[in-house]
């Protein structure tokens, strides 16, 4: 019983000074990031491909996704709001869950499933090549190089990802409100305008850079810090998606609360 005890400590002894020991060393690489990032930017060739491969490659499955959670919100919502006569409300509903939300969660979720995993799969294959390693024998800054083009791409494009994700979430909803249920166009968008403001809109924009930094740092980190072989690889393309989503949802319900508290500041008895 002892034996089994001391084992028990020590295993979550060994556990949290694991993971206080990844906190400094990620906290190391974030700021050796942000260094790099304001001191030398990198030149535009190794820029503009990642602004290309996070931002206009990601528009598809975006689009599609948004599309489909407007139609799914329109679907599970109308019965509940008929019970009550709110039909009409239903707008409201929809856009406000979208833009301040759904929207850039989702835009975020696909950002790290699609780009996210591929980051850290291609930093890991050249870290077990030694491909990182060469770059620093040059002369060269890794982080620089292959760093913060990434965290550059994810920060700048994942607001216009969240916006195609809202609009598209929008027109969604709006078609099959409108055009299945035959709920009324007019006060469909109505109520929309009413109870929809533009720090709804202006929420789900500040979330969205929040987690599009998230995303860039969480998976060239477990990109840099792959382990040898395949199954490194691996594990890093698997470790940066479930770490990059963790960090989503938690960054979204601290910046909710933030953020719900500017909103009755601003808007002391609501809108509408």
């Amino acid at each position: 019983m002892i034996g089994w005890f001391i084992g028990w400590v020590s295993d979550w002894g060994d556990l949290v000074l694991r993971s206080i020991m990844t906190f400094g060393d990620f906290s190391l690489f974030v700021g050796r990031t942000f260094i790099w990032m304001f001191t030398r930017l990198p030149r535009s060739e190794t820029i503009w491909p990642n602004f290309y491969q996070v931002g206009v490659s990601s528009l598809p499955v975006v689009a599609l996704t948004g599309t489909f959670i407007g139609m799914v919100l329109a679907l599970q919502s109308y019965y509940q709001f008929r019970q009550f006569g709110l039909e009409t409300r239903l707008g409201a509903v929809i856009n406000m869950t979208l833009v301040r939300e759904l929207g850039p969660v989702l835009a975020a979720t696909m950002l790290a499933g699609r780009v996210g995993s591929a980051m850290a799969a291609e930093l890991g294959t050249m870290r077990v090549t030694e491909q990182i390693d060469a770059l620093s024998a040059m002369g060269a800054n890794p982080l620089r190089y292959l760093v913060v083009p990434r965290f550059l791409a994810c920060l700048f494009l994942i607001p216009t990802l969240t916006v195609m994700a809202d609009f598209m979430g929008v027109a969604g909803g709006h078609f099959y409100s409108v055009i299945y249920l035959e709920i009324d166009s007019f006060h469909y968008w109505n109520n929309s305008a009413e109870f929809v403001s533009n720090f709804d809109l202006f929420s789900g924009l500040f979330k969205s850079i929040f987690f599009g930094s998230a995303i860039a740092l969480v998976s060239c980190y477990q990109g840099f810090n792959c382990k040898a072989g395949a199954e490194g690889v691996g594990r890093a393309s698997t470790a940066a998606f479930v770490q990059s989503f963790v960090a989503i949802l938690v960054l979204d319900f601290f910046l909710s609360i933030a953020l719900d508290s500017v909103y009755f500041i601003i808007y002391p008895e609501g809108i509408g």
